[in-house]
């Protein structure tokens, strides 16, 4: 059953992987609306971005020399059902609104599986410089316009699911540190015990010890520390080292905000029985945002 709090939901994934920078494989998107409307049409997400490099001196060279000076604009457009003959309507709005010379990006997400009628309308779209995707709720095929922009547009953009994991610096501290204290202490012990070659290339032996404290330090974190949270509409997804939980929203029938004494903020999901931590500061997770979409899919039914 499709309830609308889905559509918002995808919307949100959309907007966060441009945040994010996840579509830059296919052009540097550097402005984001919302309720970008193109004659009686409203896009609830608005792109616009160019293939040109804001990297490196030496890739802004190369962009500015080699790279064509497209404009490319990308836009999110939901709706329960989405009529094929709208397609075609759309299509010349936008052509009409942008440049001849510009790429078009859409992204259509209707509340149910794309039926055969839609999928002819998209699949028949030939012209190169506009890419389609169009994307049902509870289904996991997409349907692309058959050129390179719309299979490239479905590749990048995942609508079914949002990732979030950041880098936690204190707890791979504390993984190198243990390492490299531990390696410490064996060397000294090897040097006290007289072996002569380690006391004249002590310092040498501790620089090797560094670099294999900082691998080994990252593959302690990896395996026991590092955080990762994945959401969908129906769920979540929590890995801390190689340990799994995993939840659903309907478990649960209200939320609140937790700081805890090291000021580290989580999602606390609360029912009759039990109560979750998402943690929110250690995995990125952006406070207002998931805690205004988890308030919206928990308790649906």
């Amino acid at each position: 059953m499709f309830h609308v709090y889905e559509l918002t939901f995808i919307t949100d994934l959309a907007e966060e992987q441009l945040v994010k920078g996840h579509l830059r494989w296919l052009a540097s998107f550097s402005e984001i609306r919302k309720d970008y409307a193109v004659e009686d049409i409203t896009f609830p997400i608005y792109a616009l971005g160019g293939l040109q490099e804001k990297g490196f001196f030496l890739s802004r060279i190369y962009s500015a020399l080699v790279v064509p000076k497209y404009k490319v604009h990308f836009l999110l457009y939901t709706a329960p059902e989405i009529n094929p003959s709208l397609i075609r309507k759309l299509i010349l709005a936008l052509k009409h609104k942008f440049g001849d010379q510009d790429w078009i990006l859409v992204a259509l997400v209707q509340g149910q599986p794309v039926g055969k009628a839609l999928k002819d309308s998209v699949e028949s779209i030939d012209d190169k410089a506009v890419g389609i995707c169009a994307y049902g709720v509870g289904a996991k095929e997409t349907v692309t316009s058959n050129n390179v922009l719309g299979r490239g547009l479905a590749k990048q953009l995942k609508l079914n699911e949002a990732k979030y994991e950041n880098f936690d610096m204190p707890n791979y501290l504390k993984s190198f540190t243990v390492t490299f204290a531990l390696g410490v202490f064996f060397l000294i012990f090897l040097a006290l015990s007289g072996v002569r070659q380690l006391t004249s290339q002590f310092p040498l032996a501790l620089l090797i010890l560094l670099v294999f404290s900082i691998i080994i330090g990252q593959v302690i974190y990896k395996s026991r520390y590092h955080m990762s949270v994945t959401i969908d509409s129906k769920g979540y997804q929590l890995r801390e080292g190689k340990k799994t939980k995993e939840g659903k929203w309907t478990d649960y029938s209200g939320l609140s905000i937790f700081v805890s004494p090291k000021l580290e903020t989580f999602l606390r999901l609360k029912s009759k029985d039990k109560t979750f931590d998402l943690p929110l500061s250690r995995t990125g997770l952006p406070r207002r945002e998931t805690y205004r979409m988890v308030k919206q899919l928990i308790g649906k039914k």
